[in-house]
């Protein structure tokens, strides 16, 4: 599985913008697909998960009611819809997936993903 992000920027607080991941190769082994973020000196922590199918989504607390993240089945895509955004999410934001297997962890595990594209940076300034 080969990933590509986009649709990282800068915005202003309180601004939005869209991040997609496109997915190729063995997307039929897809089981899971998150997003991860990771801000300068920190940990790369979770944002966003879906199920390949659209059918569950989890978020990380300080994103619940800002972010949306959603599957296009006609692009093979998973977007990231992020409003109301602040400086603290300034980072690097990575997608990744994970097979069946993954479904033994929890969907903010990241050894729960096998595959991880590059990041895009998003940056929110004050």
């Amino acid at each position: 599985v080969q990933l590509q992000a986009s649709g990282g920027g800068m915005v202003q607080t309180g601004g939005s913008l869209r991040l997609s991941c496109a997915a190729s190769g063995r997307t039929s082994s897809i089981y899971r697909m998150g997003w991860f973020r990771q801000a300068p000196g920190k940990e790369r922590e979770f944002v966003a998960a879906i199920t390949w199918s659209g059918g569950t989504t989890d978020y990380t607390d300080s994103v619940k009611g800002r972010f949306t993240i959603s599957r296009d089945f006609a692009k093979n895509t998973v977007d990231l819809q992020m409003n109301i955004l602040k400086p603290e999410d300034t980072a690097v934001y990575y997608c990744a997936s994970g097979g069946i297997g993954s479904i033994r962890w929890s969907s903010v595990n990241r050894p729960g993903y096998d595959y991880w594209g590059l990041g895009t940076l998003v940056t929110v300034s004050s």
